[in-house]
């Protein structure tokens, strides 16, 4: 199915400059193909067929495919332009069951969108929310598109990541060791330039999606698993990468371990 051409913006997202290399940094990588095993799981099971569902931040279009190829018709948004134009090159390429519409919008202005009707459900994944302050305002415009009792799957970077308190402490970076565990936003660079982003806890979260949406469960993504900044250290030794890809789902749901994870995979219901 074809794509939707993206409404253009002004302004320029900090994520063109890498659009073009994403895919191969991130997405065809052992470990992010490792973790997003994981978050597919979850939509897979939370999203139907015939449903039609709003992603924000949607990047290079690799997850709004994998739904519409199951029949899940797809409003993708994302704030850069570049992004987009890969994610437009994936959907024409692709054999899909449903729609995927592409929408450049950022995430602080989805109530621009015009559907409609209500969407049955919305996601976001891989920390595009790690990027926005006001995340009670999201959730405010959100839930006006929704229909009641709406599942919202997000999945954000997590404050107390494990891998990265001990791997950077042995490698002599204290600072880097703790960064996500300071109170203010870390200026993260990205391609030429660099984004704020926001490490927030479970309870966080949950605050700031109160009083529009009720956390059902949430389990950790990249417990055993590392971080994507040690791919090269994971392919020199990919039968240790398999046996922590084959954990990391166990470690995940298990209380105050899954706390320690690269990412936080939170499955809301709209109020």
């Amino acid at each position: 199915m074809s794509a939707a051409l993206p409404s253009p913006i002004a302004g320029c997202a900090p994520f063109d400059t890498v659009a073009e290399r994403y895919d191969e940094s991130f997405t065809e990588s052992l470990i992010g193909r490792a973790q997003r095993r994981q978050v597919w799981e979850e939509l897979d099971r939370v999203f139907a067929p015939g449903q039609r569902i709003l992603e924000i931040n949607c990047g290079t279009g690799v997850d709004a495919v994998h739904l519409a190829a199951r029949d899940v018709e797809v409003w993708a948004c994302d704030s850069s332009s570049r992004m987009l134009e890969v994610a437009r090159r994936r959907v024409d390429s692709a054999w899909l069951a449903a729609d995927v519409h592409l929408h450049r919008v950022a995430t602080e202005q989805l109530q621009s969108l015009q559907p409609s009707g209500s969407f049955d459900g919305a996601f976001s994944n891989f920390g595009g929310l790690n990027c926005v302050e006001d995340l009670n305002a999201v959730a405010r415009h959100l839930a006006s598109m929704l229909k009641p009792a709406a599942p919202v799957v997000l999945c954000l970077m997590g404050r107390y990541v494990a891998w990265e308190i001990i791997w950077f402490t042995l490698h002599g970076r204290p600072g880097k060791a703790v960064r996500r565990l300071r109170d203010q936003p870390l200026h993260v660079s990205v391609g030429n330039g660099s984004v704020l982003c926001w490490y927030r806890s479970v309870q966080d979260l949950r605050r700031a999606f109160r009083p529009y949406f009720r956390l059902r469960h949430w389990r950790g993504v990249g417990v055993s698993v590392p971080p994507t900044y040690l791919e090269r250290q994971a392919g020199r030794y990919p039968g240790i990468m398999r046996v922590l890809e084959r954990v990391d789902p166990y470690l995940g749901c298990t209380p105050l371990v899954r706390t320690l994870a690269d990412h936080l995979l939170l499955t809301l219901e709209r109020c």
